[in-house]
């Protein structure tokens, strides 16, 4: 155990920048990693404001964050793959590599695995971690920490496309355009979509999205979404749904928006229990999918941003030195509509 300087969550609405003792012994297939770079996620913020989401409840001070990118400063017995100076990210849930649902590939629903930020699991906004070599990952040089922090969650991007098995040329649907939505849209983009409708009511948000070729923005407080999809599609309607909301009003007509053999693909989770068309999803047999994190996307994100073919760069919104953290955080929970992503840096 050490004692280091770490933001501390240390009850609902409380939060302190101190020092706490975090285990940072360096074990056999481990690395130790001086934190660079830490993106605020929307999770980190539901435990600030709320305590708690779903079964997940804060009972004791934790330490937020868990998008990072850093430099590896130790290594442990075993790991060959990376070296002391290494730029890495790091995936932040750790299974249990014995597991039914590890074995088959699918770690991220594993019931027991660790993730930062996680009650009662620490996070990563401090000085330094120790985390398994195995879900550590370099950055080539063409990648930024900053872009290294945003791997994490355009891995959830990454997750939700792979499961919409989108065809090339396919037109799909996001619904919602904060971090998540967007990031969604250019993982559709990246795997063959050759064009994204994103909906919102927020304007600001639309308009960043709407940045990258391919992203046909439209605000729903001012256009009928299912009738512009109708005219982009010539009646047909969208190949792929993504829905990132979390809105439970989203799934009342989500149905209207899709082709028929078409695909829903669940990322928002709703606070509230939906209504859905189980009869109209029937008549045209769409396929339904679910998202929860990611699993095996973090080479592929690594490599789509390093090629350029990805710039995660523009969604950056502020970057704020770590003494500022509990300010960055104040800002994160204003939500103004044009901040998508606020990071966080060690010697800004």
């Amino acid at each position: 155990m050490a004692i280091v300087r770490a933001l501390v969550l240390e009850r609902q609405n409380e939060l302190a920048i101190r020092d706490i003792e975090l285990p940072l012994e360096t074990g056999p297939g481990q690395v130790r990693i001086r934190i660079h770079t830490v993106g605020i996620c929307g999770s980190d913020v539901h435990y600030y404001t709320h305590g708690r989401i779903g079964p997940f409840v804060l009972n004791a001070p934790m330490v937020l964050g868990h998008e990072a990118a850093g430099t590896v400063i130790e290594v442990g017995e075993g790991v060959t793959h990376l070296k002391v100076g290494d730029r890495v990210c790091m995936e932040p849930g750790i299974p249990d590599a014995n597991s039914r649902a590890s074995r088959l590939g699918m770690y991220n629903i594993d019931p027991a695995v660790s993730f930062w930020a996680t009650p009662p699991v620490h996070g990563v906004l401090t000085s330094q971690v120790v985390h398994p070599a195995v879900f550590t990952f370099k950055l080539p040089d063409a990648v930024s920490f900053a872009e290294g922090a945003m791997v994490e969650p355009f891995a959830v991007g990454m997750q939700a496309a792979a499961k919409a098995r989108i065809a090339p040329g396919d037109t799909a649907v996001v619904l919602g355009a904060g971090p998540i939505g967007t990031m969604v849209a250019i993982a559709a983009l990246a795997g063959g979509c050759a064009r994204v409708i994103v909906a919102d009511f927020a304007q600001p948000k639309l308009d960043i999205a709407g940045q990258y070729q391919g992203v046909l923005p439209i605000n729903i407080q001012k256009k009928c979404l299912s009738k512009e999809i109708a005219q982009l599609t010539d009646g047909w309607g969208a190949d792929v749904v993504f829905e990132c909301s979390g809105s439970p009003k989203a799934w009342e007509t989500i149905t209207y928006l899709l082709r028929p053999g078409g695909a829903i693909v669940a990322v928002g989770l709703p606070v509230s229990p939906i209504a859905f068309d189980v009869s109209t999803a029937s008549i045209k047999e769409l396929r339904i999918e679910t998202v929860f994190r990611y699993a095996h996307q973090y080479e592929r994100a690594i490599a789509l941003i390093a090629s350029g073919r990805v710039d995660l760069k523009p969604l950056i919104s502020e970057t704020f030195d770590f003494k500022d953290s509990i300010q960055a955080f104040d800002r994160a929970v204003e939500a103004r509509p044009a901040d998508v992503k606020l990071q966080i840096v060690f010697d800004l």
